[in-house]
């Protein structure tokens, strides 16, 4: 993320899941990701995705992402650093691991949440570094926006 540039604005973006998966293999099962800069590092998230319409709706109106549709259950994102997916048959668990996501201009962002049809679970708050919000997604998954600005 380029400072001043917000989510979804021009940003390059990662390569989609697919190319990823192929990438691990090739040919004759021979491994293309290379082991010492990706050993150990997260490299894929899903989520719960009881409606994938809205939830795609929801994420590309407030962050920009794009989708990858794997069937009428399964859709994956590309967020320009971190590829995930939204899966029908996973279950929203309260109290799970928080996802947070940066964005340059934290008011702005959690504007685009409230009008995409987010709802706000935890009102903007300081914390050494800098500053986030949580909210609810569509499918009731909590995650988090932050910012080194407020």
């Amino acid at each position: 993320m380029v400072p001043g540039i917000g989510c979804g604005e021009g940003n390059a973006w990662f390569v989609n899941f697919v190319i990823h998966l192929v990438s691990l293999t090739r040919g004759r099962g021979e491994k293309t990701v290379e082991k010492k800069s990706n050993e150990a590092k997260v490299d894929y998230i899903e989520l719960p995705g009881k409606d994938l319409v809205k939830t795609k709706a929801f994420y590309e109106q407030v962050f920009g992402w794009k989708f990858t549709d794997y069937g009428p259950d399964y859709t994956s994102f590309e967020d320009g650093r971190l590829a995930g997916g939204f899966s029908k048959e996973r279950q929203v668990v309260s109290g799970g691991p928080l996802v947070v996501i940066y964005c340059y201009d934290l008011a702005a962002t959690e504007r685009k949440v409230v009008e995409a049809g987010g709802q706000i679970s935890k009102a903007t708050f300081s914390f050494p570094g800098g500053s986030r919000f949580h909210f609810t997604d569509p499918n009731g998954n909590e995650l988090a926006v932050w910012s080194e600005s407020a």
